[in-house]
C-alpha cells in the first residue's frame, strides 16, 4: 500500500514574519501536497478530515501512525510545534521540515536540516514552485529510503537507550478508523493462520490498512511459510520485514532459522553471532545459536549414501562441531532456567557426545538433568496444555528413564498434541536423529511407535506432487471485436490444454488452482478433473455475481453455466470466495479501489507459490498482451518464470 504522510502546518491565511499574509492553504495545495503525491504518498492534513467526530483524535492518530510527518515551520505556530514535539517524543524517524522565508531560525532545531521554499505575494512563487516541489519530493524519497536505524528525532538521538513504543501502543483509547481497520485485518490474518493458509496471509500482508502493520504482516507470513518448510519463500518475508525495521529481533531470529534450514550455515552463524552480541542475556538468541550449530553438525554426518554404522562414525568424528552446539544451548539455559527447550537440547547433545565416545562431565550432566526436569515440569504446571513442555519432559525420560516411563510420558505428550501434525512431526524428527546414531534403541523405538501412531491419527497437510496454476482468456461475448477467444475455437483450445497436461503427467496427487470463468478456466478444470487431480476453485466474487460477470456473458453462456455447476458439484472443497476469505477490496491509494480480478489472480499466485516454487506449473492461455495490471496474466507469467521457469504458454495468436 501507499506510504502515509501527515502534514503539520498552519491553516488558512496567517501574518508572516514581515506582516504580509501567507495563504497556507495555497502552500499546501500548490507545494506540499503535489510534492508528496509525486513521491507516491497518501497525504493527510487534519482540516481535510470530513468525518464527524473529534478532529484532535484523528490528528493524534495520524501524527503517530503516519510513515512521514512534514512540518512547516515558517511561523512559530504553537499547534505545529506541539505536533512536532509529540512526534519526536514517540517516533525516532519519519520527519521532514520545510519553511518559507523567516528572519531567524528556531533554536531547538537550529541545526536540523530544513528545506526552504519561496513565496511571492503570500503564496508559492510561480517562478520557483516547480523546483521547490521537486526538491521536497527528492527529500521525501530519500527519507523513506534511508536506513531504519537512522534516528531523526533529537529525543532519540540524545537518549540512545530509549526505544520506540510498539505501534499497537500508539493506537488511541478512543476507537477510530485505524483501530477498526487494524482489528478487521488482524482478525482475518489470525483466521488464515489458524486454517494454515499461507496464500491468504501473503495477500493480506500486502494489504495492510496502514504501513505500520507491514512489519507484523511480513513476520506472520514468514512464520506460516516456515511452518510449511517453504524456507526460500519464508526467507523473502523476513528479509522484507528487515527492510522495514533493520533491528527487528524476531525477524532476525527467523531469518537465521531459514538460512540454517537452507544449509547456508555460514550466513546463519554470522547473523546469530550478531544477535547474541546485541542481546547477550537473551536465552532465545543463545538457543537459536545452538540450533544453527546443531543443524550444521547433523548436516555433516547425516548423508543418504551412508549406512547407519558409517553415520555413527561420521557423527563421532564431528565431535568439535557438536561441542559448538552444546555451549550456546547451555548458555541459554543458564540465562533463563525456565527455557526448557534449551536445557533439554543441551542435555541431549551432551549425552549423544558421551554415547559417541566423546568427553563427558558427570556433574554437568547431573545438574542439567535435574534442571531440565524442573523446568519442564513447572512449565506443565503453568499450562497443562503446553505440548512443548510435555515434549521436553518426555525427551528427558527418553534420555534417562526406563522404557516404561518413556512409553507413559510419550503417550501423555501425544495426547497433549491434540492431533497437531506439525508438533508431532517436529518430535519425530528428534527421534529420527537419535535412531540414526543408535542411541538407546529400545527406548527410542518405543517413543517412535507412539508418535507414529499419533501422526497417523492426525490430519497431515495436503502435499500435492504438482501445483497446476491456470490463467487465461474467457470465451468471447457475442459480437466481440476484435475476437480474442471465439466460441468456435473451444475444441482447439481444449486439445492444447490436454496436450500440456499430458506432457506434465498430471494425475491423482496433483492440485489444480483456477478461477472458473467460461473458456480457459473451465476447460482447464475439466481436463484436470478427468485426470484425477484435486481441484481448488477460487472466485473473486460470490457465486451468483461471478456467474453473472464471468460465465453468462459468453456467446453460449447458459451452456457454460451448466458446465460450471458440473465441475463444482464434485469438488472436495467448495469454491473459496475471496470477499469471505480476505474481506472487502482494499483501497488502492488516491481513491482507487483494487481490481477484484487482479486481487484474485494474486491470491491464486500466492496460494500456488506457498506449496513450494519447485512444484508450481503455470499454464496460461494468452495473447501476450500487456496492460492487465498487477495480478493479471502478464504479471503471473513473469513472476512464475522469474522464480521457476515452469511456464507453459498457449499463445492464442498462433492458434487462429
Amino acid at each position: 500500500m501507499q506510504a502515509h504522510a501527515f502534514v503539520a502546518m498552519p491553516f488558512g491565511s496567517k501574518p508572516g514574519p514581515d506582516g504580509q499574509l501567507i495563504d497556507f492553504n495555497r502552500v499546501y495545495a500548490e507545494y506540499i501536497r503535489p510534492a508528496l503525491e509525486a513521491a507516491g504518498m497518501e497525504v493527510f492534513r487534519a482540516d481535510e478530515e470530513q468525518r464527524a467526530g473529534d478532529i484532535r483524535t484523528d490528528m493524534f492518530q495520524e501524527l503517530l501512525i503516519a510513515d512521514l510527518v512534514v512540518a512547516d515551520l515558517t511561523l512559530d505556530n504553537p499547534n505545529v510545534w506541539y505536533e512536532l514535539g509529540v512526534r519526536h517524543a514517540l517516533r525516532a524517524r519519519g520527519v521532514v521540515l520545510v519553511q518559507g522565508p523567516r528572519p531567524n531560525q528556531p533554536f531547538d532545531i537550529y541545526t536540523d536540516r530544513k528545506l526552504r521554499y519561496s513565496l511571492r505575494d503570500g503564496a508559492p512563487d510561480p517562478a520557483t514552485v516547480e523546483q521547490d516541489r521537486a526538491a521536497l519530493t527528492a527529500m521525501v524519497c530519500a527519507s523513506m529510503a534511508s536506513s531504519t536505524r537512522r534516528k531523526v528525532s533529537p529525543v532519540f538521538q540524545l537518549m540512545p537507550q530509549l526505544e520506540q513504543p510498539q505501534w499497537r501502543r500508539l493506537l488511541l483509547a478512543e476507537r477510530n478508523e485505524f483501530s477498526d481497520a487494524y482489528e478487521s485485518w488482524a482478525s482475518r490474518m489470525e483466521v488464515s493462520r489458524q486454517k494454515n493458509r499461507p496464500g491468504d496471509i501473503l495477500v493480506l500482508a500486502e494489504e495492510t490498512p496502514v504501513r505500520a502493520l507491514q512489519l507484523e504482516a511480513r513476520r506472520t507470513a514468514g512464520q506460516a511459510l516456515l511452518k510449511l518448510k517453504q524456507y526460500e519463500l519464508a526467507l523473502e518475508q523476513f528479509e522484507q520485514a528487515l527492510t522495514i525495521e533493520a533491528d527487528d529481533k524476531p525477524s532476525r531470529e527467523r531469518k537465521s532459522v531459514c538460512l540454517g534450514r537452507l544449509g547456508r550455515f555460514e550466513e546463519a552463524r554470522e547473523l546469530v553471532h550478531r544477535l547474541t552480541a546485541d542481546h547477550p542475556r537473551d536465552a532465545e538468541c543463545w538457543a537459536l545459536a545452538g540450533r544453527i550449530e546443531k543443524e550444521r553438525w547433523v548436516a555433516l554426518w547425516r548423508q543418504p549414501d551412508l549406512t547407519p554404522v558409517q553415520m555413527r562414525e561420521a557423527a563421532a568424528f564431528e565431535n568439535a562441531v557438536l561441542g559448538e552446539a552444546i555451549a550456546p544451548y547451555h548458555q541459554a539455559f543458564v540465562a533463563d532456567p525456565a527455557h526448557h527447550y534449551a536445557g533439554v537440547n543441551a542435555l541431549t547433545l551432551l549425552l549423544l557426545r558421551q554415547h559417541l565416545g566423546g568427553d563427558s562431565d558427570p556433574q554437568l550432566l547431573e545438574n542439567l538433568s535435574g534442571g531440565v526436569r524442573w523446568a519442564s515440569l513447572t512449565a506443565q504446571e503453568r499450562d497443562r496444555k503446553d505440548y512443548w513442555a510435555r515434549a521436553s519432559y518426555a525427551e528427558v525420560c527418553l534420555l534417562l528413564a526406563p522404557v516404561e516411563s518413556v512409553r507413559r510420558e510419550f503417550s501423555h505428550m501425544a495426547a497433549a498434541a491434540n492431533q497437531d501434525w506439525f508438533a508431532l512431526e517436529s518430535s519425530r524428527q528428534t527421534l529420527s536423529l537419535l535412531r540414526d546414531i543408535d542411541f538407546r534403541p529400545a527406548e527410542t523405538a518405543a517413543a517412535m511407535s507412539i508418535v507414529d501412531r499419533a501422526i497417523a491419527r492426525s490430519a497431515p497437510p495436503l502435499a500435492p506432487r504438482q501445483v497446476l496454476l491456470f490463467s487465461g482468456h474467457m470465451i468471447d461475448a457475442a459480437g466481440r471485436l476484435p475476437p480474442r477467444f471465439p466460441a468456435d475455437r473451444e475444441g482447439l483450445v481444449a486439445e492444447r490444454i490436454a496436450r500440456v497436461l499430458d506432457q506434465l503427467g498430471v494425475a491423482a496427487g496433483d492440485l489444480a488452482l483456477s478461477q472458473a470463468a467460461s473458456g480457459g478456466d473451465l476447460l482447464f478444470l475439466e481436463a484436470c478433473q478427468a485426470r484425477g487431480a484435486r481441484l481448488q476453485v477460487m472466485l473473486p466474487f460470490a457465486e451468483p455475481e461471478f456467474i453473472e460477470r464471468s460465465i453468462l456473458p459468453a456467446s453460449n453462456g447458459e451452456q457454460w453455466r451448466e458446465r460450471y455447476f458440473a465441475v463444482t458439484a464434485t469438488l472436495a472443497e467448495q469454491p473459496r470466495i475471496m470477499p469471505d476469505e480476505l474481506g472487502p477490496l482494499p483501497a488502492g491509494g488516491r481513491g482507487r479501489t483494487v481490481n477484484a480480478f487482479e486481487r484474485c489472480n494474486l491470491w491464486l499466485l500466492h496460494t500456488a507459490l506457498a506449496w513450494g516454487v519447485d512444484k508450481v506449473r503455470f499454464i496460461c492461455l494468452w495473447n501476450g498482451g500487456g496492460g492487465d495490471g498487477p495480478g493479471g496474466t502478464s504479471h503471473i507469467y513473469n513472476e512464475v518464470k522469474r522464480r521457476t521457469g515452469r511456464v507453459n504458454w498457449i499463445d492464442t495468436r498462433k492458434l487462429w
